[in-house]
């Protein structure tokens, strides 16, 4: 694919996982990017950084004032205690967002949620949720979710402002960023080198069923080839897609991966359910030494591991996966094989000394 030196983006929540891949993709194409979030955690090579509070109107009109994009990816949220709480935040922040690019001359924006579309919010996750596949053309569940509001912020703002959109819909996102809440897979990583250095067992600690059935995961990478696509190309326009790897595992097959990977063995499904959250208490103090012993970059595990959001995601009574034939009809064909995406991080986690 050749390089398109003549486009420009500005990547909403650049440091977060969805946004730091979609960044480093769009630069590796040429694209010129400005990337946006409220801190400068790390610098993203290529990136013009820009910080604002996305809560603070008159933050993000200065920031977004003069700057040239013809695409918006839009690729933050933020959590609350309930989804009522959840919509009216996140819905401000993604109408602030529209309000303070409404003079900057755009065409496109992609809108990156989640496959919580399909299942529900956090506080009642799964109750209720649609049958697998999950499929774009099912009908929203009859519950508040503010991936809903985020949506339909988006759609009216595109009539006002005569720009087109896209949607996409990853599942549990296994990928490079650091201190990022839903990154499971270097969660998983800070859980096997504490195992590893401690003598602890690898166990499994989500629910029989997720151990058992069938799930399916987002690469990072993946997700950024798709955000660009669905930039790029006229099939994409104004639609919704999932995106996730294009094939399907199961935790009890991954585990074991993830446990030759990291020199464990694999004990299998354990008695009980256990928890990332309470057995990981003390992390911090066993994750200082392992920073002096194998001169790593000096993060808390606290910082780069985020227990609840694993536990969530592996905790889910459900099998769990979406199908990807929409894209696919539309041109979209690639496909990540999971176990990779699991062991392409674990190598680049190595290589920038975050883990042993």
């Amino acid at each position: 694919m050749s390089k398109d030196s003549s486009r420009s983006a500005l990547v909403v929540g650049v440091t977060g996982m969805m946004g730091l891949n979609i960044a480093e993709h769009l630069v590796s194409q040429g694209w010129k990017v400005h990337g946006l979030s409220r801190h400068t955690s790390y610098i993203i090579s290529g990136v013009n950084h820009i910080n604002a509070d996305i809560l603070k109107p008159d933050q993000m009109i200065k920031a977004v004032e003069g700057l040239d994009f013809d695409t918006i990816f839009y690729c933050t949220w933020k959590k609350h205690d309930t989804e009522s709480e959840n919509c009216k935040v996140n819905g401000q922040m993604i109408q602030n967002t529209m309000d303070a690019v409404r003079p900057n001359k755009f065409n496109h924006v992609v809108l990156i949620t989640g496959l919580k579309h399909y299942l529900g919010p956090f506080e009642s996750y799964a109750a209720t949720p649609m049958d697998t596949p999950f499929h774009e053309s099912q009908e929203r569940l009859n519950i508040e979710n503010f991936y809903y509001t985020q949506e339909d912020i988006l759609f009216a703002e595109a009539k006002k402002q005569d720009f087109t959109w896209s949607v996409l819909r990853p599942h549990s996102m296994i990928g490079y960023a650091l201190g990022n809440v839903m990154n499971m897979g270097v969660t998983l990583a800070v859980y096997a080198s504490i195992c590893k250095e401690t003598g602890g067992k690898f166990i499994f600690p989500g629910s029989r069923e997720q151990y058992n059935g069938v799930v399916d995961v987002t690469d990072g990478v993946f997700l950024a080839k798709h955000a660009y696509w669905a930039a790029t190309s006229p099939n994409a326009r104004n639609q919704a897609f999932n995106s996730c790897n294009g094939d399907v595992m199961r935790w009890r097959q991954t585990w074991k991966v993830i446990a030759d990977y990291f020199g464990l063995e694999d004990p299998g499904y354990p008695a009980e359910s256990s928890p990332l959250q309470p057995r990981m208490d003390q992390a911090d103090s066993v994750w200082e030494n392992l920073v002096k012993k194998y001169s790593l970059k000096s993060y808390k595990a606290s910082e780069l591991a985020s227990w609840w959001h694993t536990d969530g995601d592996l905790g889910r009574q459900v099998e769990t996966f979406a199908d990807m034939g929409k894209s696919r009809n539309a041109g979209f064909n690639e496909v990540k094989v999971s176990f990779d995406s699991f062991t392409d991080l674990f190598n680049r986690l190595r290589a920038e000394k975050i883990i042993p």
